[in-house]
Formats: structure tokens, sequence, C-alpha cells
């Protein structure tokens, strides 16, 4: 089944604006974004509900610091399958989707991995765990190759909407 390219959404600076301010900081009230972007509530509503339906806006989080909370080890692992299959695929997927250490997973190209992880534990002892006692035990993962996070140099999650002037 082939898959439809989706049609881009047009936004205005006014939108844009209102985006820039939300992803650096989710837990503004209306009012509070109303007064930033230069609108009243009303219409700064409107246009945060017609963001959200659009699908633009997914959902609002709040980022924790993982130190502070003891998880003081992140690990990028590089998974490879035995087979390239819908099927394998789709069953991996599910299965790491029940894993809370796992903050992305992501499908790639490009590396001698079919699969990229980013894994968020205590320590190298839970990781260990982790690694023997779900990751390799997870049908058709045939190569696993970590790599452990020494420190952050960037780490955001807001987009560059810059581009969509």
């Amino acid at each position: 089944m082939p898959i439809k390219k989706q049609e881009l959404i047009k936004l205005d600076r006014m939108d844009r604006s209102i985006l820039e301010h939300l992803q650096q900081d989710g837990s503004l009230s209306n009012q509070e974004l109303a007064e930033k972007v230069g609108l009243s509530p009303s219409p700064c509503l409107r246009r945060v509900r017609a963001l959200e339906e659009a699908g633009i806006i997914l959902k609002r989080a709040t980022i924790l610091d993982h130190k502070k909370l003891g998880l003081a080890l992140t690990a990028i692992i590089l998974i490879g399958m035995d087979r390239h299959t819908p099927e394998r695929f789709s069953a991996f997927e599910e299965q790491i989707a029940e894993y809370p250490e796992v903050q992305e997973c992501y499908l790639i190209t490009g590396q001698d991995a079919d699969y990229m992880l980013k894994v968020v534990v205590p320590d190298m002892d839970h990781y260990h765990h982790f690694l023997l006692n779900r990751i390799t035990r997870i049908q058709g993962v045939s190569g696993v190759h970590s790599s452990f996070v020494l420190r952050r140099v960037i780490d955001s999650t807001a987009l560059p909407l810059g581009y969509l002037a």
C-alpha cells in the first residue's frame, strides 16, 4: 500500500511565534502566551487549538533532569536484525515500546544497523541487565553495538521553525 505524501500546513508569523514560545515553555497559560505574542487571549486560544487540531502540536510534556533522579547513564544502541521483513520489524517495535528505559527508537539507514535506540538507566549494572534480559531476547535481534554518552553537548526538543518563513 503506497504511503500518501502529507500536505504541508502553511504557518504565518503569528503561528510560528506561538510555537516558538510553547517550545520554550509548554506550561505557559493562554493569557501569558497571548501577552508574549501580542494577541488577545481569545484569538490566541483559537490559534493554539487550530495548531493542535492540525496535528502540529502533538502534546505538551515536562522534561525532567535524569541525573537528579538517579538515571546517570545514557546509552545509544545500534541494533541489527536478522531479517528485513515487515513482520520482524513490527514485532521488534511492539516489544521495544514496552520498555520505559527506551526514550527514542529510530528505524535507520546508512549504518550496519537497522535501529538506533536512546536508553536511560541508573548505571552500568542496570544497563547490563537491560541488554542481556531484554534487548538480546527480542526475536530477530542479531547484533548490538552500544555507545555511552559522556556529556550532553546539545539537548533540545525545539524544532527549527526559521525554515518555515
